[in-house]
């Protein structure tokens, strides 16, 4: 494993690879203004505007003398979970910082550690697969593979969104900081091609033993984004993994059977997931959506039933 994660590194640090992710990374400065501008507005709405004062107590004692080592989840700053300013965003500190429930943010200015109050999970067991959805995988109109175009996702995943702001934390810096870990064998991609051989949908994450924690998803044919989750859902129960974290909910993930529990639960879930073996270096996809199709994850063997987890939390508490 350890050649596969050094050849994919090797083969990574290259010219032209190097070329292309500064191609495709490119903000325009009219984008970059807008970014600002929209960043501002989203957090002076009133549901957020209450954070700000202990988002500016993070930064006053960041500049006074705030520590460079990773900042405990269970104390954040403010309601958000915004727990220290990232200094040092290395695909080994990425990878830490991941294994004790952080993650990085920011629609600009410096990178904010980010532990939210809930978090948006799936426990395999819980997936539920549509019966649209079903169909739609028999049908063979669509295939999904693992880390074959992973900067490409990532760019799509930043685009603009119907209904949505045009505004997205997937900025050039963090297209490359993620680029660096999926080089060092820790962020993958899912990718869905229709038959014309387009790239229609997608998501990239990051996996740390077996815990997933998944960054964003796309779609340009409807319910291609789900295809390929389900797919990918179905290679992390297979290979052990115990949980993907959405973060925060959305209707997609909601419809899937992701839900939220608190950060202690959720804390307590992740040591016992990044405690399990995990899998570094490039993904390949070992089955397809036809196959997929059939799966009843009520029956993985990997996966905890609700009521185990609920009881591990209660049991952490007790003690």
């Amino acid at each position: 494993m350890t050649e596969l994660v050094a050849a994919s590194v090797d083969s990574a640090n290259t010219p032209q690879v190097s070329e292309r992710r500064q191609a495709l990374f490119r903000e325009p400065v009219a984008r970059r203004v807008q970014r600002v501008v929209l960043g501002t507005a989203w957090a002076l709405q009133p549901s957020r505007i209450g954070s700000l004062p202990g988002l500016a107590r993070l930064w006053l004692a960041d500049l006074v003398g705030g520590g460079r080592g990773l900042p405990d989840p269970r104390r954040p700053a403010n309601a958000m979970g915004a727990c220290g300013i990232v200094h040092d965003p290395t695909p080994e500190r990425l990878v830490e910082a991941y294994g004790r429930g952080l993650f990085p943010l920011a629609h600009f200015g410096p990178l904010k550690w980010m532990s939210p109050p809930d978090r948006c999970i799936l426990t395999f067991a819980d997936l539920h697969i549509e019966r649209t959805l079903r169909r739609l995988m028999r049908q063979g109109r669509y295939t999904v593979t693992f880390d074959r175009a992973f900067d490409e996702v990532m760019v799509a995943c930043a685009g603009r969104r119907r209904g949505r702001w045009p505004l997205t934390w997937i900025t050039p810096r963090v297209m490359r900081l993620y680029a660096e870990l999926h080089d060092a064998g820790h962020a993958h991609s899912f990718e869905v091609w229709n038959r014309a051989g387009a790239l229609v949908g997608g998501g990239y994450g990051v996996a740390v033993g077996g815990a997933f924690f998944g960054e964003s998803q796309f779609s340009h044919e409807r319910n291609t984004s789900k295809l390929g989750l389900t797919v990918l859902h179905w290679h992390l129960a297979r290979w052990g993994f115990l949980l993907d974290d959405g973060k925060w909910p959305t209707p997609t993930t909601c419809a899937m059977g992701f839900r939220c529990v608190p950060r202690e639960e959720f804390l307590v879930l992740l040591d016992d997931a990044t405690a399990r073996p995990g899998r570094t270096g490039r993904w390949v996809a070992e089955t397809g959506p036809e196959t997929v199709a059939h799966w009843r994850p009520e029956d993985c063997a990997h996966a905890r039933p609700r009521k185990t987890i609920n009881r591990t939390y209660d049991d952490q508490l007790s003690q």
